[in-house]
């Protein structure tokens, strides 16, 4: 059987990105999205999400870009990179990723997975803060950020995808320690900014059986988006046609695809084996001021 979440990214970024993302919903493709607490757009994010239950939300954690939550007033780098030539402490890390998570569940939005802005929980130090809290708070998918190109990867791309791959087996052992699940496969990363309909379709062709999720950022390439800090901007408006195309819906009909959110793998307690859990005594983040 392939099941696959199509998972939204930035969800909350701007206004024009949530329209995106709803319209991959209604029309496309998308069944999840990863909402950012601290996004200029997150209550209009809330609003659609309350407007549209079958899109699950998951919290989109960010060390980088935009305001922190748990320190208000103070500015998160601005990069991935930056953030690596001073990486948080996990006290640090687990302050700001519990605002978050606090932040959606007093909307009433329970997330239903956990993963971050630009990967950042590669750093082992921020995947700990992460599994610590999906643990604390019940949250049980966590992405695994380790892409699985299925032959459409353009060379940088695929040469920063296998750098990586060193850590995942440090990243799954730490999932192991924690009552979380981890989709068996993980793509879009080496397709982002270069996601079209034809490369989609094949994408789609190439799955395997088991759980999958594939990773998206459609948006409307509107003022505020134009306006934003970031590379992704026309490409995410051709990426929402893409996920909404009658040739990638094709696909998912043709090759017996059945796609899912997180939140309907979250209440399906059997879709994956349990992973194992290790006593911790204490909750850790009760040790956190």
């Amino acid at each position: 059987m392939k099941r696959l979440v199509v998972n939204a990214d930035d969800f909350g970024f701007t206004s024009d990105v949530n329209e995106g993302i709803l319209r991959s919903h209604r029309d496309g493709i998308v069944r999840s999205a990863s909402l950012m607490a601290n996004g200029p757009a997150f209550e209009h994010a809330v609003q659609i999400a309350r407007r549209h239950p079958t899109l699950g939300v998951g919290c989109h954690l960010t060390l980088v870009q935009g305001e922190a939550l748990a320190s208000p007033g103070t500015q998160l780098p601005l990069s991935a990179a930056r953030l690596l030539a001073n990486p948080p402490a996990r006290d640090e890390a687990l302050r700001e990723f519990r605002a978050q998570i606090e932040f959606l569940l007093d909307r009433g939005i329970r997330p239903s997975h956990l993963d971050t802005h630009q990967h950042v929980h590669l750093l082992p130090v921020v995947l700990d803060a992460v599994a610590t809290l999906a643990d604390h708070f019940r949250i049980p998918w966590i992405r695994k950020p380790f892409d699985t190109p299925f032959g459409m990867a353009p060379m940088l791309r695929m040469g920063l995808s296998l750098a990586i791959r060193p850590w995942r087996i440090p990243f799954e052992e730490r999932l192991r320690r924690a009552r979380c699940r981890t989709s068996d496969y993980f793509a879009g990363f080496v397709a982002t900014g270069a996601m079209d309909a034809r490369r989609l379709a094949a994408l789609l062709a190439g799955l395997p059986g088991g759980i999958g999720e594939l990773m998206c950022h459609p948006g409307i390439c509107g003022p505020e988006l134009l306006r934003a800090h970031t590379k992704l901007k026309r490409s995410r408006e051709k990426e929402m046609n893409a996920l909404c195309s009658s040739d990638v819906r094709q696909a998912v009909a043709k090759h017996g695809i059945e796609l899912l959110s997180y939140a309907d793998l979250a209440a399906d307690a059997a879709a994956v084996p349990a992973l194992p859990r290790t006593s911790h005594g204490s909750d850790p983040i009760d040790q956190v001021p």
